[in-house]
């Protein structure tokens, strides 16, 4: 019987399903004289380099009252561009997105000379996993399986107080969030001597249906947590930002702040 040619195996390609990304935003000027938040998206329409670098969001709020906001954001977003651009995925991305943060600060810091800033709420999602950073009072959720989830934490003299008498072992932390300075902000990009930045330590997995919420406090700030959790159950991202819009106008607050959005929801 002749010897029979056999054909090497050839390996076999991965096609497991992988999670793509839906985008939507929504922004407004409240009753403020102008704009001051900003917003980014990187790789949102191009799948290859979104599989292969990353998906990178970001909200930043310039902090009105103080010098130049506007700048203060949109120089923070620049420089969080650039440091996306050089971003090493085979390495550290907590620790690269966390370095991201110090160098925005100081960007923010050379640009208004100490006296403004902005806040910071950004992410990287890579192999369907999401890093992110956090400073200031703006908000990033998680919307999972109908509960919200708020994955950041604030940085000002109500929450900073409450984790003193905790850290003392008072479990009771008293009414510090009556106190007129209680929103007054700890920590935000461009400030001198920047130490507390919110982070993750590693990941976080993401599903199917998993939806993202990044905000200014414009959002955050006015919509109670049921309102979110409404608007993040209807169809569409487009619908959301919609309504999400439509509600916080329908508080009609005489100061309402510059408004910003970025939703993203995680499907098949």
């Amino acid at each position: 019987m002749a010897n029979e040619a056999i054909l090497p195996l050839s390996p076999r390609p991965d096609i497991r399903r992988r999670l793509s990304y839906r985008i939507g935003n929504m922004q407004g000027v409240g009753s403020r004289a102008r704009q001051e938040d900003s917003f980014t998206v990187v790789n949102a329409f191009d799948v290859m380099q979104s599989l292969q670098k990353g998906l990178f969001i970001t909200v930043c709020d310039g902090m009105g009252g103080m010098k130049d906001g506007k700048l203060a954001s949109e120089t923070a977003i620049r420089s969080f561009r650039n440091s996306f651009s050089m971003l090493d995925c085979q390495g550290n991305i907590d620790e690269q997105l966390e370095k991201a943060v110090y160098q925005a600060s100081s960007e923010v810091e050379a640009a208004i000379g100490g006296d403004g800033g902005s806040t910071v709420v950004a992410g990287i999602i890579y192999q369907e996993k999401l890093s992110y950073v956090s400073v200031g009072d703006s908000f990033f959720y998680l919307f999972r399986n109908g509960v919200l989830n708020r994955i950041n934490r604030e940085h000002n003299l109500c929450h900073q107080k409450y984790l003193e008498v905790v850290r003392d072992g008072y479990m009771d932390p008293g009414n510090y969030h009556e106190d007129e300075e209680a929103n007054a902000l700890t920590e935000f990009l461009g400030m001198i001597g920047l130490d507390d930045v919110d982070a993750s330590v590693r990941p976080l997995p993401l599903m199917e249906g998993d939806i993202l919420l990044l905000c200014s406090d414009g959002v955050g700030g006015v919509l109670s947590e049921e309102e979110i959790i409404n608007i993040l159950s209807l169809r569409s991202e487009q619908e959301m930002c919609r309504q999400m819009e439509s509600a916080v106008l329908a508080h009609k607050r005489k100061h309402q702040d510059n408004y910003t959005a970025l939703i993203v929801k995680c499907v098949y």
